[in-house]
């Protein structure tokens, strides 16, 4: 219960002041000055106390509400979403306002059309071996040249890049870290690259695969999503000739290739963002610093809080 901040009276008060008319004979009048509050409320509380209703504040909303949207209607909204019909459908076939019929949609919880797939399940698994699969993917970032806002607190003289229709990025360009993550031990290998192009993405495939081979880890699969770096003939290509297995996740379903979406939140969180830098270039070259951290140093949740390094080690050591 949310009492006016100004409000003389409370439940219990109020409850106080009825027993004392009812049960003990005082008059409104004296019962009214002892509450701080006039004889006419202390009268409305003691009729309220004889009648057996609550000493509660009532709501102030109407009884009724002609224009209030009716419960057959509601339910008619709920059932055409659930065919999958959209709020503008919807409102044409009942003939109502889509504003009315978006209300409806977000109170009863179908305002995304996620809603109305049932929840799945979590998917996890882990594989047995080092390089039985490892997830690579990319995320993009801004480059910048000096220090912005977050450090000097203006957001005057902000660099521009163009684009070839003439307007204005905000940035001076974007550069793209490109990663690759151990199902098994969670090992991963970062770099920071100037594109995402097949190309590009291919060799840095070669040298993740090359980086693993040091720490003796022969990688067999590699999965990634359905960018176009990883559909290309190029890649196919390196794929067949380093003799992985080249897995790609399911359509609008980025949870398949988890393990590297996690990392790069990761990452973000305490790399990319997790200190102010003066240039993107500084960012980059903090970057092998952070990654031998969270390879060999930093404890991670699902590996029993060892990090990456130690359960390679432990994996090593297993017969067979």
């Amino acid at each position: 219960m949310n009492l006016h901040a100004n409000a003389k009276t409370c439940p219990n008060s109020r409850e106080l002041l009825a027993r004392r008319v009812i049960d003990q004979g005082w008059s409104h009048a004296r019962a009214a000055e002892a509450a701080g509050v006039s004889k006419r409320t202390a009268a409305k509380w003691v009729a309220r106390r004889r009648r057996g209703e609550s000493m509660a504040d009532r709501s102030s909303a109407p009884r009724r509400v002609p224009s209030r949207t009716p419960a057959d209607r509601i339910e008619a909204i709920e059932l055409l979403r659930r065919l999958r019909m959209t709020a503008a459908e919807i409102a044409e076939i009942l003939g109502m306002a889509l504003s009315t019929v978006s209300l409806w949609l977000k109170r009863i919880g179908l305002g995304k059309r996620s809603r109305l797939e049932p929840p799945e399940p979590p998917n996890r698994y882990e594989r047995a071996r080092p390089g039985e699969l490892i997830h690579v993917d990319v995320k993009k970032l801004g480059r910048f040249e000096r220090a912005g806002h977050r450090v000097t607190g203006s957001r005057r003289g902000r660099l521009t890049q163009l684009t070839a229709a003439g307007r204005g990025r905000g940035v001076v360009g974007w550069e793209f870290c490109h990663v690759a993550i151990d199902d098994a031990t969670r090992l991963a290998f970062v770099e920071v690259l100037p594109d995402e192009r097949g190309e590009t993405a291919v060799g840095f495939l070669r040298r993740a695969i090359a980086w693993f081979a040091e720490r003796g880890i022969r990688v067999e699969r590699v999965m990634t999503d359905n960018g176009s770096p990883y559909v290309s003939a190029v890649h196919a290509e390196a794929c067949r000739e380093l003799g992985l297995r080249h897995l790609r996740t399911r359509p609008y379903r980025p949870r398949t290739n988890g393990k590297a979406e996690r990392f790069i939140q990761t990452m973000l969180r305490e790399w990319a963002y997790g200190r102010l830098f003066g240039s993107s270039a500084e960012r980059t070259r903090a970057l092998p610093f952070w990654l031998d951290h969270y390879n060999f140093r930093r404890p991670h949740g699902s590996l029993g809080h060892k990090p990456p390094g130690s359960r390679l080690a432990e994996l090593q050591e297993q017969p067979g």
